[in-house]
């Protein structure tokens, strides 16, 4: 009897791209892939956090360079990919939450999360996909979605709205992508502590809420979603293309 091999969870070879990357889950997953062997790339507006995130990870031995970038910046974030990749592996953190009642919802907060959620994301998986395309490369598409794109929320419309859209774009590019070697997933995270949702967790109530949801019964830290980021950008994940891997503590198994 000859013995099945365990896939490899390593990325050693592979370049990625990291957006979002200037701080929390986007900054983890950065540390992740780079831990697991991948050149990665780490963009965000912010180009000094970038820096000393380049400089802590080449501290510890790890290979990696910093792309000022706005995802939010169409034609700016494709012509970087263009000239930066191809990438074997992106990871999409770039996200902005404007949170109200539905019946308060004004139209720029709309159009800046959504422009960035769901245009800044498509584009952007477009842009790497059509690196890979042309360069005749399989690859691993990520974008870190989340557990809203599953369920609705208190004073959530707008950003659950654009991360169910993600949903719908990923397996429709899974679709179209699979035969050239591209696998497209997301990540759907619960409430994980991070700079973007502390506001949520200093109201008593809402973080009360929280943990009555998640039935692990702890609030998640950035460094739930690395094993994951790792999973799916590897070869450990090679026949998994279109789906969602949830990290929500079990919020959704309701």
């Amino acid at each position: 009897m000859t013995l099945p091999n365990t896939p490899s969870f390593r990325l050693d070879g592979k370049r990625a791209l990291v957006a979002g990357a200037s701080s929390g889950i986007g900054l983890a997953c950065a540390v992740a892939v780079a831990e697991a062997g991948a050149e990665v790339t780490v963009a965000a507006r912010r180009a000094e956090a970038l820096e000393d995130l380049v400089s802590q990870l080449k501290d510890a031995g790890f290979s990696a360079r910093a792309l000022a970038m706005d995802v939010a910046d169409v034609s700016a974030t494709q012509a970087a990919v263009a000239e930066h990749g191809p990438f074997d592996v992106l990871v999409n953190s770039a996200g902005l939450a404007r949170h109200s009642a539905a019946e308060d919802t004004m139209e720029d907060d709309f159009d800046a999360v959504a422009g960035l959620n769901i245009k800044g994301a498509y584009f952007l998986t477009q842009a790497v996909a059509k690196g890979l395309i042309e360069a005749d490369k399989p690859g691993s598409l990520i974008n870190i979605s989340s557990q809203m794109a599953k369920v609705g929320g208190l004073d959530r419309a707008v950003y659950s709205a654009t991360k169910h859209a993600v949903e719908g774009f990923t397996k429709s590019m899974a679709i179209e992508w699979g035969k050239k070697g591209i696998r497209i997933n997301t990540i759907c995270p619960t409430f994980i502590v991070t700079p973007l949702t502390q506001s949520t967790f200093d109201r008593p109530e809402r973080r009360a809420w929280i943990e009555d949801k998640i039935k692990l019964g702890r609030i998640g830290q950035v460094e739930d979603i690395m094993g994951g980021v790792v999973f799916l950008a590897s070869e450990a994940s090679s026949l998994i293309t279109g789906t969602a891997l949830m990290i929500d503590g079990g919020w959704t198994a309701e």
